[in-house]
């Protein structure tokens, strides 16, 4: 009975480590993306130390979980500079509650400033496709 307790806390405090080809798979982005995002400072590999004849980098379940926050905020039109400074707060803690919806509010503010430009560009188009049939153009 012991021993099985002991193994049982050895295999739940196991972290899985992927390599950046399984990370690929989990998060379904390209390699070339994902190592895109790690220059840009958006997640970090760790490097064995104790091999030094390569440079692959190993990767934990808590990027697999940033990777996916990093997909939805570019979803819902946060650019890379923004996401960027959000993890660093969201992932240190430093955003209050009130300081994280004011970000999603001033974003959605911006969603629909976009919203009403795009209805107007569509509204042009609308009307220069009635100038084309009319012969007016």
């Amino acid at each position: 009975m012991e021993y099985s307790l002991y193994f049982k806390n050895i295999f739940e405090q196991q972290v899985e480590i992927m390599l950046i080809n399984e990370l690929s798979k989990r998060t379904g982005l390209s390699i070339h993306t994902l190592r895109y995002y790690e220059n840009y400072g958006l997640f970090k590999g760790v490097s064995d130390e104790k091999i030094k004849t390569n440079n692959y980098k190993n990767y934990d379940e808590s990027i697999v979980e940033k990777i996916e926050l990093i997909k939805e905020a570019k979803e819902i039109g946060f650019t890379l500079s923004e996401i960027k400074v959000l993890l660093e707060s969201w992932y240190n803690k430093r955003l209050s509650i009130e300081k994280k919806v004011e970000v999603l509010n001033a974003k959605v503010i911006e969603i629909d400033a976009k919203i009403r430009q795009l209805k107007q560009v569509k509204k042009y188009l609308v009307d220069g496709i009635k100038d084309v049939r009319n012969g007016d153009c």
